[in-house]
């Protein structure tokens, strides 16, 4: 029986996790708003680090781990789903073509879904999260959504469909920009009255903004993970032109990551051991500061080998909601944002000599770095207003109906 009051089930990967601030915010202003939520979780955190903002969630949170699940735990789970939940027995069907492990925690989820009378389920990543989802949604009757991003998307090892099949059920799918959008309806095949453009919402009482200091220190800052998507190799060949053409500046790299000794080599062959700074990860409090006191941030995101990108980084965000002028690459969604010459300057993917080039006009012109923060600001409170995307998501909360898959099941 659903409850008279909506009862949230958010469905993710791990929780918490360092780099994805973007869904803590926006179960902060769910719970600000007063909307009542759990977290579940398929496997435990294994960051060393976390935001501080994760200690102002208060939402419980339920770990359905499966580490060294066996035949008979996965039937004695379906068992007792079986038994809690009406009907379930006869949507197995559901489960065709499933792993054994979303099969198993599906089961877990489906019994708490009924005890504690969650009445819609929301997965963040259309990967293993969404389709536990799909099948608790499914064998307890309730609606589910999903938020779609980029390498859940995009990555060489996800199909279209894969994604139909985790997607395809789901009452509604929201997405991070309209380049995803128009993917996965045309290449996709998604219903496009299901799929809805939702950006990431930023804290913006937290990322006040400050004008760009006229004649502040030529400092340029990345923020992220020392991964092949983030293009960092781009930025220190950018710097090294820089130095090569004479231009006064210095470059912190905020964050760690697989590639690190690849780029500290990087850093030394091209003899900039004295201007690029490797700060490690910090704190957000920290990082806030750091951004803010920058002259630019570069984002010199990159397609990977493999096909991961990022669909529209939170830190970039942060970034133009502080008033630090962006430079970033016109991949995936990033041109929907940086608008060239409006709110930030927009390069080719891998092109050093470019992001050079758009360095040096933002760390010698002043008044260009006061015009794209006042843009991108305006941009921000425009769209990126955490509060008003996550009252828009719960709109997409109430509009759920029941799973389609349902239909086809009983």
């Amino acid at each position: 029986m659903r409850a008279e009051s909506p009862r949230i089930g958010y469905v993710v990967k791990r929780y918490p996790r360092f780099s994805e601030t973007f869904i803590v915010n926006e179960i902060l202003a769910h719970e600000a708003a007063g909307l009542d939520l759990e977290v579940f979780a398929l496997y435990p955190p294994n960051d060393t680090h976390f935001q501080d903002a994760i200690a102002r969630v208060r939402a419980p949170v339920t770990y359905l781990t499966a580490d060294g699940l066996r035949a008979a735990d996965l039937w004695g789970a379906i068992q007792q789903a079986g038994a809690d939940v009406p009907g379930l027995w006869s949507r197995l069907e559901l489960a065709r073509g499933s792993e054994a492990r979303a099969v198993y925690q599906g089961a877990l989820l489906a019994r708490e879904v009924r005890r504690r009378g969650i009445t819609n389920l929301h997965a963040h990543f259309a990967t293993v999260a969404a389709e536990v989802a799909r099948l608790a949604a499914g064998w307890s009757g309730i609606p589910y959504t999903v938020t779609a991003h980029a390498k859940d998307i995009f990555h060489e090892s996800v199909t279209a469909v894969g994604l139909r099949r985790v997607l395809g059920d789901a009452a509604h799918v929201v997405t991070v920009s309209d380049h995803n959008v128009e993917y996965l309806t045309s290449d996709v095949g998604l219903d496009a009255r299901s799929v809805r453009r939702l950006y990431n919402g930023i804290d913006l009482a937290r990322f006040a903004w400050q004008a760009p200091a006229p004649g502040g220190p030529p400092h340029i800052i990345f923020v992220g993970r020392f991964v092949e998507k983030k293009g960092l190799p781009d930025l220190i060949e950018a710097c090294a032109v820089l130095r090569a053409r004479g231009v006064d500046h210095r470059c912190t790299l905020v964050g760690g990551g697989p590639l690190e000794s690849t780029l500290r080599a990087l850093v030394e062959a091209r003899g900039l051991g004295d201007t690029v700074h490797f700060a490690g990860p910090r704190p957000q409090a920290e990082v806030i500061a750091m951004v803010g006191q920058a002259a630019v941030f570069a984002a010199p995101c990159r397609v990977a080998q493999d096909g991961d990108r990022d669909g529209l980084p939170t830190v970039l965000l942060e970034a133009m909601a502080l008033g630090t002028p962006v430079v970033a690459t016109d991949v995936v969604g990033i041109p929907e944002v940086v608008r060239h010459g409006e709110t930030g300057l927009l390069v080719p993917e891998r092109d050093a000599d470019a992001l050079a080039v758009a360095l040096t006009q933002l760390l010698v012109t002043p008044s260009l770095r006061l015009r794209l923060s006042t843009g991108a600001r305006a941009l921000m409170e425009q769209s990126f207003d955490v509060v008003t995307n996550a009252a828009a998501l719960r709109d997409v909360f109430a509009a759920g109906r029941p799973a389609r898959h349902l239909a086809r099941a009983s």
